[in-house]
């Protein structure tokens, strides 16, 4: 499973239920991942974090998560995704895009609270908390 930023950062700033589901996912076994892109998305807020523990925590986080990064078959197919959402009026962010690719290149399924935007792709499997 790929956890989005959304999750990250909720679980990150202790969201009861992000804890709640991380505490489900340690007793399933399930081997977890992220993406380049979302900790792209996190290192864009880290120059704000004057907190050395939190900074910490988010490195032992990431060192403890798999990483799927954009490669050419996953940009593909979030470039494609992409642009048929545009084609429908039914844009989302394009590291949205993005991470959809990723998951689905992988077949992996993606732990969002951003279930509007990625409930567009029918292609991609979603988990929430």
């Amino acid at each position: 499973m790929i956890l989005d930023t959304t999750y990250i950062i909720d679980l990150l700033d202790g969201q009861p239920d992000a804890v709640k589901k991380s505490e489900i996912l340690d007793t399933q076994n399930e081997a977890l991942f992220t993406t380049a892109i979302s900790v792209f998305e996190l290192w864009q807020g880290v120059s704000d974090i004057k907190d050395k523990k939190k900074l910490e925590k988010i490195h032992d986080l990431l060192d403890n998560l798999g990483l799927f990064s954009l490669d050419k078959e996953s940009a593909k197919i979030g470039g494609k995704i992409h642009s048929e959402l545009y084609a429908k009026g039914l844009p989302i962010q394009p590291e949205d895009s993005m991470i959809a690719g990723i998951c689905i290149k992988h077949g992996q399924k993606i732990m969002t609270k951003n279930v509007k935007h990625f409930s567009r792709i029918t292609t991609l499997e979603i988990e929430t908390y």
